[in-house]
């Protein structure tokens, strides 16, 4: 049976479907930035707070990370819906359409629409779980261990500076040390490779992945700082601080899992 890639021009399927390079990362980017518009305008018209789903969105950004994991592992196949990006488009449509029949159960039958959001994530999220071969509990460790250490940083700078106090911003930070300790540890010991344009060229000229540590933390710090500061609509700051969330939690979460279904 053909997959869906067969039906796709090869100039298409090498440029958008074999890698990163700086031409697609910039399409992405785009795509990502109009998709963000949209969710802005969505966000105003039902006058809900983005943040409000914050961590009800976590098992839908497990469900992604974990179908790509089984694609990498050979579980499922390798199609277009099933790989960057189209794998997190189709996530993200079905994370949309799940918080919006969430919030009109809200609003016709006053049900929680964050619990009921979470609810459709783990349901979905389970059958995926099943098809999980094994887990190798090793690179696990070593990444919950990075992840704590270099998190218990951070929480203890909350104690003192008024920025990290803020638990929205210290979970994206942490959201985002996962990512870089899961990219550390399969690099390092795990004879995996570094994927994205820049983070590849840090390591490059470096020769280490530890680079992940401090480009993670200036860009998203910076990134923080500036949406607090020189954003003043809710919506758009809230929105903002969803998606960077997202962006760390979702390819760290595709990094641990590949690492635990596959090493």
């Amino acid at each position: 049976m053909a997959t869906v890639d067969s039906f796709l021009p090869d100039i298409i399927q090498s440029t958008f479907f074999s890698g990163y390079t700086i031409f697609n990362t910039v399409v992405y980017t785009l795509i990502l930035l109009l998709f963000i518009l949209a969710i802005i305008k969505m966000f105003k018209s039902i006058e809900i707070d983005p943040l409000s789903i914050l961590y009800p969105i976590i098992p839908f950004i497990f469900l992604g990370s974990l179908i790509r994991a089984l694609v990498d592992n050979g579980i499922y196949p390798k199609t277009v819906f099933l790989i960057t990006p189209g794998l997190y488009i189709l996530i993200g449509l079905v994370t949309i359409a799940s918080f919006l029949f969430s919030l009109f159960l809200y609003r016709k039958k006053n049900i929680e629409y964050s619990h009921t959001l979470s609810i459709i994530g783990i349901v979905l999220l389970i059958p995926n779980i099943i098809l999980i071969p094994r887990l190798n509990f090793h690179p696990m460790a070593y990444v919950i261990i990075t992840w704590i250490a270099t998190s218990l940083v951070f929480i203890g700078l909350s104690y003192f500076i008024e920025f990290f106090k803020d638990k929205i911003n210290l979970s994206i930070i942490s959201a985002h040390l996962f990512d870089a300790s899961t990219t550390f540890i399969a690099v390092e010991y795990f004879n995996y490779s570094e994927q994205h344009v820049l983070a590849n060229g840090l390591y490059q000229l470096f020769d280490t992945s530890l680079t992940m540590f401090p480009m993670k933390i200036i860009v998203i710090v910076a990134v923080l700082y500036i949406i607090d500061q020189y954003f003043d609509d809710e919506t758009i700051k809230s929105l903002l601080k969803l998606t960077v969330f997202v962006l760390g939690l979702a390819p760290g979460l595709r990094n641990f899992l590949t690492m635990a279904i596959g090493v």
